[in-house]
């Protein structure tokens, strides 16, 4: 079982005065996907201008109560995740179980929820090849969900490693907080994905 002690706030973000080579490269990186994200997004609002019709059609067969409640679970798990960091920082090896835990749980359910939202629309007729808001609405919402998937890994990861060690390692404490800018990452994109997705329409 992993020891516990408090890892100092300096070498959890680099050596004062020269930026964290983990937190640059991260940043950097989620950059990359959020141009990723954004071309879908263009895609997106680009073909609903074209085809105004099409989208006032389709988008009656989305349940709006459904996905703010699942939406609702997956920016909470953003805050228990955050409470997990800060049990990191703290050195609180067991509190950053119990964090991440929760945290995994909740991603999981999320991803349930986006599992029986899709078993409903295509019960609906709404599938891939039905229409292009069908293709751009599983495009979109399928590869923000194998991100979450990713997430969920990476949650198990820095459980597992904190089991594993006999100690609560400075390496330990960085990798949850890597994970947790990506969870975070991962949250805001979904809330814009919702608001243009179950919201605009």
């Amino acid at each position: 079982m992993a020891t516990t002690s408090a890892i100092p706030a300096s070498r959890l973000h680099g050596v004062e005065g020269r930026p964290s080579y983990v937190t640059v490269g991260t940043i950097v990186w989620l950059s990359s996907e959020l141009m990723f994200f954004a071309t879908l997004f263009a895609a997106y609002f680009t073909v609903r201008s074209v085809v105004p019709d099409l989208w006032e059609q389709e988008t009656q067969a989305v349940n709006f109560p459904f996905a703010f409640t699942n939406t609702l679970i997956l920016v909470l798990s953003s805050v228990t995740c955050q409470l997990g960091v800060n049990a990191a920082a703290r050195g609180d090896v067991q509190r950053l179980r119990m964090w991440f835990i929760i945290s995994f749980v909740m991603g999981a359910i999320f991803i349930g929820g986006q599992a029986f939202e899709y078993a409903e629309l295509l019960h609906h007729g709404l599938t891939l090849q039905s229409s292009v808001y069908g293709s751009l609405f599983y495009l979109a919402t399928g590869i923000h969900g194998i991100h979450v998937l990713g997430g969920l890994i990476a949650f198990l990861v820095v459980i597992g490693r904190t089991y594993a060690a006999r100690r609560f390692t400075h390496e330990q404490a960085v990798t949850a907080i890597v994970v947790s800018y990506y969870w975070h990452f991962v949250d805001v994109v979904w809330i814009a994905l919702f608001a243009a997705i179950y919201v605009i329409r």
